[in-house]
């Protein structure tokens, strides 16, 4: 921790930036082919609840190496870490770039979400570390605005791409941005974090994979294939087996593999389950928004992206500025905001109908985005607050797999719910069928809104709260 204390505010800032940089990259890509997905269908000849894996697929293997990035960052060098992930984040997009099938395409994905694993990870755990405690609320922000603002921007430059060049060119722009981090991290990045000679524990390491894998898949299969599938029962099985024998092993091991003790700690746990649900809600949404406009509507990719870019702007806007409230007025009003306008939207988009227009969907987006905005960074912020240093790591990584995994289950169950409604509502609502699975949908999105609203306004405790129950 001696190169953290002798750091000047300067280095601070450029470490800063260059994180920034590849983490704006990293992170259009987890929602980036959500308005591509249409054409890369068609030119790879599968259907849409094939491809959206390109997406869900993306978040389990995030979700899975996510475990794996707390050891490494503890055990291996800052600087070196951190380059390697940004090659393999390149050598993802490189093989999806040139992809000619649906299975070299998902080879790319996987790289570039065990890329996207370590290097968001490691970037969270930097941050929190370089930073002095009043400052880190309002660096998370601006942080939060990269990570949250450049997945909901994705779909509108990347439609804009599609109908200008390809598909393709989605992943060489990627590439150009993440080697230009690569040669500022060269320059600029040290080994800010200690590091030790803990043992990789193999067995652990194979039982998260399990564990979360299978809950992810099996869960994820549900809505296309129906809870009694095997392809539902099967993986979910041995996810559930998988997460009872990681789990009690965790618990019983002097030095854990992934510390799950931390989630004793009431405010980190609850920071964990909020994260979950918003991730849940937002990436499921994050794919529907373009289905509503292009396969449900009619309109063109560009059209697509162009809808969601308000809500961008909203959240660049938003963001900043909930770190500096979570800086002085703590998590609980933010948090009730952000879950009441989450809630809002998503009631918004139960009730349109195709005489609609496209404009009242792209406000309903803005109400989601400010709500993505008050709630993406302050959570982890707040949470990992609770946690001693010695163990952020292993919180940052928890939270992160948690709510990515939940983010991948809600992009396979809720296009799953669409998907299945229209098909079995056509011959009552015909040509409506689809905005008829879309409301349907985004009415379940509300109710799981609900859930996170309640544990907002009953189960986070203010400051003073905690002062008189802890002390």
């Amino acid at each position: 921790m001696g190169a953290v204390s002798e750091m000047n505010d300067r280095t601070r800032l450029l470490i800063f930036i260059n994180i920034l940089v590849s983490s704006i990259a990293t992170s259009m890509l987890s929602t980036a082919l959500t308005t591509a997905l249409a054409p890369i269908a068609a030119e790879l000849e599968i259907g849409i609840s094939l491809g959206q894996w390109m997406t869900s697929g993306y978040s389990l293997a995030m979700g899975i190496i996510m475990p794996l990035t707390a050891f490494m960052i503890r055990r291996f060098p800052t600087r070196r870490l951190y380059l390697g992930g940004i090659c393999v984040f390149i050598a993802g997009l490189a093989v999806s770039g040139c992809s000619n099938s649906f299975s070299v395409m998902m080879v790319g994905r996987v790289l570039q979400a065990c890329g996207n694993g370590m290097l968001m990870s490691m970037a969270q755990v930097v941050i929190l570390t370089i930073f002095p405690v009043e400052k880190k609320g309002t660096v998370m922000g601006w942080y939060g605005l990269a990570v949250g603002a450049a997945p909901v921007l994705a779909p509108t430059l990347a439609g804009i791409v599609v109908d200008a060049v390809s598909w393709r060119a989605i992943f060489g722009i990627a590439a150009a941005i993440m080697v230009i981090s690569l040669i500022m991290a060269w320059f600029l990045l040290g080994d800010v974090l200690e590091v030790s000679r803990k043992q990789f524990d193999v067995v652990s390491f194979v039982l998260s994979v399990f564990a979360f894998g299978g809950v992810t898949l099996g869960i994820g299969n549900v809505g296309s294939c129906g809870l009694a599938d095997s392809r539902v029962l099967l993986p979910l099985a041995v996810g559930i087996v998988g997460s009872v024998i990681f789990a009690s092993r965790q618990l019983r091991m002097s030095e854990a593999f992934l510390e799950l003790r931390i989630l004793k700690i009431r405010e980190y746990a609850l920071s964990v389950i909020g994260s979950m649900l918003l991730y849940f809600v937002m990436m499921g949404s994050s794919i529907l928004m373009p289905l509503y406009v292009q396969s449900v509507m009619g309109y063109s990719a560009t059209v697509s992206g162009l809808v969601t870019l308000p809500g961008s702007l909203a959240m660049a806007v938003v963001s900043p500025f909930a770190g500096k409230i979570f800086d002085r007025l703590g998590i609980k009003k933010l948090f009730v905001a952000g879950a009441a306008f989450m809630l809002l939207s998503n009631i918004g988009m139960y009730f349109i109908t195709l005489s609609t227009p496209v404009y009242v969907a792209a406000g309903y987006n803005v109400v989601r985005c400010v709500a993505i905005g008050c709630l993406m960074m302050p959570l982890i912020t707040w949470g990992t607050s609770y946690v001693e240093g010695a163990l952020v790591a292993d919180a940052t990584a928890l939270l992160t797999s948690l709510r990515t995994i939940a983010g991948a289950i809600g992009s396979a169950v809720f296009v799953g719910i669409m998907s299945l409604v229209e098909e079995r509502s056509v011959l009552v609502y015909g040509t409506a069928a689809g905005m008829h699975g879309l409301n349907v949908t985004f009415g379940c999105m509300a109710a799981g809104t609900v859930i996170l609203l309640l544990i907002a306004g009953f189960g986070v405790r203010t400051e003073r709260e905690i002062y008189k129950t802890d002390f």
